[in-house]
């Protein structure tokens, strides 16, 4: 299966680079996880994965894991 590219809101986040830094080692950790990038200052975190080993629901407990929520499409308990 091709890489997926996936970008969306981590709510809680807040501006400070410590959060954003925690929440980037956590995601690449993932396996199948290509590239991540979290902007503190949007509170928006940006993906590249390969669908196939690492699915919307793992994601998305690796970011509330560390007590944020993720505004992830199609996954129970996002936002809109």
């Amino acid at each position: 299966m091709p890489e997926r590219e996936l970008s969306f809101n981590v709510y809680g986040l807040g501006c400070g680079g410590a959060g954003a830094t925690t929440l980037e080692r956590a995601l690449a950790r993932l396996t199948g996880m290509k590239r991540v990038y979290v902007n503190p200052l949007t509170e928006r975190a940006y993906l590249e994965y390969d669908p196939a080993l690492t699915s919307l629901e793992s994601i998305r407990q690796a970011v509330e894991g560390l007590g944020y929520e993720a505004g992830l499409p199609g996954v129970s308990g996002a936002r809109p």
